[in-house]
């Protein structure tokens, strides 16, 4: 007669407490700078935080692209206090657009999810436990922070500015009907081998190159959630948003309307 013991089902495993994240997964950041050295430290120190408070694996790939300011030096600082394996400078020479830093820091990228957003503090490292946690739900190949849904929003920025965001993605959802709410928006969480993919298939520069990663995803079949955010526009530092960047962006913008 068999054991009474040998039918008997395992106990359940202890519930992790929430907001917190076990498992094999390891998150790669990639943070392209450009004249960043005011904003490097905090953005990195909220970033370890809040990873480290949510239970998260994960490392920090500091892109700088020859500053002239000493962001480079402040990023070899930063490596020496929070340690080579979470912190780690792959700078270039000079800068090379956003799409190569992005090939750049997937070489050095040992995570199986990567995480892109802005060194300047626009993005708050907050919202990373709710990208994974929707990640998670819907088994999304991508999770794109949203201003224009929910309770995400803007702050900072002059009515100007909001106007011309508003109208770009505006016009974009009626051009390309990507099937995403924020289509210019640099806070995003892709899966490793998604990303490298859209990379290829992409060939805008500038700030299109966001637009069209959404843009090729939906033609790819990948799926895509979203989470509201709060963009903050950059305390230190200037913007880098001027007149040729908004010219730029209304070509490629009728260049992928042509082409896709």
């Amino acid at each position: 007669m068999a054991s009474k013991t040998a039918n008997r089902t395992p106990p359940r495993s202890r519930r992790e407490p929430e907001g917190r994240f076990p498992g094999p997964d390891k998150y790669s950041v990639l943070l392209p700078t450009y004249n960043e050295r005011e904003n490097l430290p905090l953005i990195v120190w909220l970033l370890v935080k809040s990873f480290s408070e949510s239970g998260i694996n994960y490392e920090i790939i500091i892109i700088d692209d020859g500053s002239p300011d000493g962001t480079r030096e402040v990023a070899e600082q930063l490596e020496k206090i929070y340690g080579s394996d979470k912190i780690l400078l792959r700078p270039r020479e000079k800068k090379l657009g956003l799409g190569t830093a992005y090939i750049h820091g997937m070489k050095h990228a040992t995570g199986n999810y990567i995480i892109i957003m802005d060194a300047d503090l626009s993005h708050h490292p907050k919202f990373i436990p709710e990208f994974i946690r929707k990640q998670k739900e819907g088994n999304f190949d991508i999770v794109s922070g949203t201003r224009y849904k929910g309770n995400g929003g803007v702050y900072g920025w002059d009515l100007k500015r909001k106007l011309i965001s508003r109208g770009a993605n505006f016009i974009t959802q009626i051009l390309l009907r990507p099937g995403a709410s924020d289509l210019t928006g640099s806070f995003r969480l892709y899966r490793k081998e998604v990303l490298q993919k859209l990379i290829e298939k992409c060939v805008s520069k500038g700030y299109v190159f966001q637009m069209e990663m959404i843009v090729r995803a939906r033609q790819l079949n990948y799926t895509i959630g979203e989470v509201p955010i709060t963009f903050v526009d950059r305390v230190y530092g200037e913007s880098k948003l001027g007149g040729n960047e908004i010219v730029s962006f209304l070509k490629g913008l009728l260049t992928l309307f042509a082409t896709t």
